[in-house]
């Protein structure tokens, strides 16, 4: 029994190790978002709802980024894990090449279709809310948060690559440093503070980019100045070719991970439209909920990602069973860690709507999204650790099948259809859409349990 203990007592310790800076990043980053989200929803319920509506538009892009460079990033874990620096190399020039075409393709949409994207969103009615003022204010907003795309894309190829080699310090202090410089110019833009513009929605976009180019810049001195520790970035630069023999494999598992990332980022997108279908009033209380939310999930998703780098590495070095149960274990792990997270959420769902200037309704709706929310949440850590230890063997296809299409032939289904044709209230929809997760714990945890996820990508 003191060994079992001793060796729960290890993988955990290993787990919090790459999870902790990750948590820290992304909490302060969505503390940020939570400060911007109070500021902008000083200036109104149009401005707050325009910026939340923006924001659930840019989500996909974050996650069709993060599913693109997280195909290629299952490989690095284990070229890693086996002590192969020149496929790390050639997997981290790989995600530049997936970066680049993302911000590409994400600027092309978003010029082109932001008007139509966002109108999506006002269809419903919303008690003194202007449809017509929220367009116009999301449209200026989301024009200038285009520039912030490509630091962002080029952020991420390098925070995800030294994670992958067992390094999270580093993005961390660049995440810190963003922050800082967001939380500095929102306050002097939105409110023109020091003699500078008072730019309301369109000074916090302006901060929002800032802060993505000082990531972008801190994150590549730190990495570059330490080469003898980061040795794929050694000559990394020398030719941006991909062999062949690194590229075909890395695309061929790659793509049903950016394919689902996508996919599902949409399906949450639509999500939000068809609980829009119930009023405007119902898209501003989910933006409430979400950006407290949003600030503590930091928790099992830092979790959920440390899981599949740890159970990545032990595939890379063949420890097939050892993989098998830490996965078990950090499962189970995760989802009690959230437990507590979720108890403290309910403790804010009453006193956080009440920062809002926006209506009574608004704010109710805001409280009760937040519990609904965290009662989920314990839920949402387990499946989130089963979905990247699925994914740590290149079990793509899998993923995809488990993920986003269970999530546009179950989830959005059930919610547009009783969103359109039934009397449910909004509260019992989004109950019962989130229930519906469950179906995915069970089959999951059965796949987990076979091992069909066991195997090396590198050998």
């Amino acid at each position: 029994m003191s060994t079992i203990n001793q060796t729960n007592t290890r993988i955990y310790k290993r787990a919090l190790l790459l999870a902790v800076p990750m948590m820290i990043q992304n909490g302060i980053t969505n503390a940020v978002v939570l400060v911007d989200n109070l500021m902008v929803g000083s200036l109104g319920t149009e401005s707050m709802t325009a910026v939340a509506i923006v924001g659930q538009l840019f989500f996909v892009f974050n996650l069709a980024v993060f599913g693109g460079l997280s195909g290629p990033g299952i490989y690095g874990a284990q070229y890693y894990g086996r002590g192969d620096t020149e496929g790390v190399r050639n997997i981290f020039r790989l995600k530049w090449w997936i970066g680049l075409f993302c911000v590409i393709a994400g600027t092309l949409v978003f010029v082109f279709g932001g008007n139509a994207l966002i109108s999506l969103y006002l269809r419903g009615e919303g008690n003194g809310i202007d449809a017509g003022l929220t367009l116009a204010l999301g449209r200026g907003y989301m024009l200038i948060m285009l520039a912030g795309l490509l630091p962002f894309g080029i952020t991420q190829v390098y925070s995800s690559s030294l994670r992958e080699t067992g390094e999270s310090v580093k993005p961390m202090i660049a995440g810190i440093s963003a922050v800082v410089t967001d939380v500095v110019f929102n306050y002097l833009l939105i409110f023109g503070k020091l003699g500078l513009p008072r730019l309301g929605v369109k000074g916090a976009a302006v901060a929002t980019v800032l802060s993505r180019f000082v990531e972008m810049a801190v994150i590549v001195v730190l990495a570059h100045k330490n080469t003898a520790e980061h040795k794929f970035l050694q000559h990394v630069y020398h030719t941006m070719r991909v062999p062949v023999a690194v590229l075909k494999p890395s695309l061929q598992k790659g793509f049903p991970i950016f394919l689902n990332e996508f996919m599902w980022s949409g399906g949450i997108a639509v999500l939000t439209q068809c609980y829009s279908i119930r009023g405007l009033n119902v898209v501003a209380g989910l933006n409430i909920s979400n950006a407290i939310c949003n600030m503590l999930n930091v928790v099992f998703v830092a979790l959920g990602n440390a899981v599949g780098i740890v159970i990545g590495q032990m595939l890379g070095a063949r420890q097939f069973e050892e993989a098998k149960k830490s996965s078990v274990r950090l499962m189970w792990f995760s989802g009690a860690v959230s437990a507590v997270v979720a108890v403290l959420l309910f403790a804010l769902s009453g006193v956080f709507p009440l920062a809002y200037d926006t209506t009574a309704q608004v704010r109710q709706y805001g409280q009760y999204f937040i519990m609904i929310t965290a009662a989920f949440f314990p839920l949402q850590a387990f499946l989130n650790a089963l979905y990247f230890t699925l994914r740590s063997g290149g079990r793509t296809v899998i993923t995809f099948m488990f993920d986003s299409c269970y999530t546009w032939v179950v989830s959005v289904s059930a919610a547009y259809i009783l969103c359109t044709y039934t009397n449910v209230p909004i509260l019992g929809i989004y109950t019962i859409v989130q229930s519906l997760d469950f179906i995915k714990v069970i089959v999951g945890y059965g796949l987990i349990k076979k091992g069909v996820w066991i195997t090396s990508l590198v050998e």
